[in-house]
């Protein structure tokens, strides 16, 4: 099962699996562009079911493919996106992210919303 970080500043966080430690982010190494793939949808009970899916297991692309409802139709894949590219809610939490894999992926819970949306957001690879 995937793990989960919490969004910051949102005031809807009541995840007490909170992996965004202090510990944590001391480990990620400084970052100018993340490759991230994302799950956007426009209804939060939808992207709240995109969560279930994830959380039984479901890998992130497969997910991505049956819930987003965005052009990133390829798994979700967004590909490599640099810092100032990005809406500032989804930037700041890309960037929060630890790097993982769509078979165990570390992702946004709760979903993300931005003008277009509601995102949930995994990043593959930070450089």
């Amino acid at each position: 099962m995937g793990k989960k970080k919490s969004a910051k500043g949102d005031g809807n966080s009541n995840n007490s699996n909170n992996n965004n430690s202090a510990a944590e982010k001391k480990k990620l190494k400084p970052a100018t562009a993340v490759y991230v793939r994302h799950i956007l949808c426009d209804k939060l009970s939808k992207a709240n079911e995109a969560l279930e899916k994830l959380r039984g297991g479901i890998p992130f692309n497969t997910v991505a493919e049956q819930y987003s409802e965005d052009k990133a139709k390829a798994g979700g894949n967004l590909g490599r996106m640099v810092r100032g590219s990005m809406v500032g809610p989804f930037q700041d939490a890309a960037f929060d992210l630890q790097p993982s894999t769509c078979a165990k992926p570390v992702y946004t819970d709760p979903p993300i919303k931005t003008q277009f949306g509601y995102h949930i957001i995994m990043v593959e690879r930070r450089e």
